[in-house]
């Protein structure tokens, strides 16, 4: 090994040993491989192996729920399969949230529809969605979430907009965004929190679909935004925000940030040395209920 790379993994080392995350956090490393829960002093407690996690949700019984390629997963601490959905071949899996009643909703690129799973892993319920014909299928979706109303929020990826749909899959309301939306959540004064992805922003939006607060591509120093990812409005009023760091920025930058409202960073997170591109995040200390 060359001297410059003996260097580097020292510095990487020496950097990883003096991270501090301010929470305790369940999280989804894309490129690395894995979901994780790191404590508030940076040490990994838990971990798990699978390809490409996109979506991640510490549930009230303990257990551990996530997405990742070819489908989702429930795991005890003990890494104990409790529930499992394998979607079918051809199939990207970007997107999952657990349910009331007890299913599970995944979202699936390729045959362009959401799922609702029950607990014996079969679909339940079926809700059809029409991307544009030229879209591939990684490009299809990324994150969905089912509301209160029983309407779904969907982010078409590769379409550039947000679309909500009702339980019959018919389209209510769809707004386009600038860039390729990786997260949609509706806050609880109906206005609407969006990640742009490769656009550089995350936006806040009211009920009229106009911007009412967001935060551009060098407005946060020490963490310009490369593609935004997994967000969050905290219990303090606070954002959290996922900043993947593929297509080249490997290593460049914090992993994810918390900011306030007039765009102050509180905190951040960097650990180059244990992980690669953190694209989603659950707080597992939030002293209130965030919003995700």
């Amino acid at each position: 090994m060359k001297l410059p790379s003996l260097i580097a993994l020292a510095f990487l080392s020496l950097v990883s040993s003096q991270i501090h995350a301010a929470h305790r956090f369940l999280c989804c490393d894309y490129n690395g491989g894995k979901v994780a829960i790191v404590s508030a002093e940076g040490k990994i407690e838990w971990e798990y192996a699978c390809t490409a996690p996109q979506d991640c949700w510490k549930l009230p019984n303990g257990n551990i729920l996530f997405c990742f390629s070819t489908g989702a997963m429930e795991l005890t601490e003990k890494k104990e399969i409790a529930w499992q959905y394998t979607s079918p071949a051809g199939t990207e899996v970007h997107s999952c949230q657990p349910l009331a009643d007890g299913r599970v909703l995944v979202t699936e690129c390729g045959p362009s529809r959401l799922v609702e799973v029950d607990r014996d892993g079969k679909v339940a319920k079926e809700i059809k969605l029409s991307p544009s014909p030229n879209i591939s299928t990684h490009e299809q979706f990324r994150g969905a979430r089912k509301l209160a109303n029983g309407h779904y929020l969907i982010c078409f990826k590769g379409d550039h907009k947000v679309v909500e749909v009702d339980g019959d899959a018919k389209v209510v309301h769809e707004i386009k965004v600038p860039g390729d939306v990786h997260a949609a959540i509706r806050l609880p004064d109906g206005h609407l929190l969006v990640s742009c992805g490769e656009g550089r922003k995350v936006q806040e939006l009211d009920e009229k679909d106009a911007v009412v607060w967001e935060i551009g591509e060098k407005d946060i120093p020490g963490n310009p935004l490369q593609l935004t990812a997994g967000c969050q409005r905290l219990a303090n009023g606070n954002t959290l925000v996922c900043n993947y760091l593929g297509h080249g920025h490997i290593g460049q930058q914090p992993m994810f940030f918390e900011i306030t409202r007039d765009k102050k960073l509180v905190w951040e997170f960097a650990d180059h040395a244990q992980f690669k591109t953190i694209n989603q995040v659950f707080l597992l200390d939030e002293p209130g209920p965030a919003v995700r």
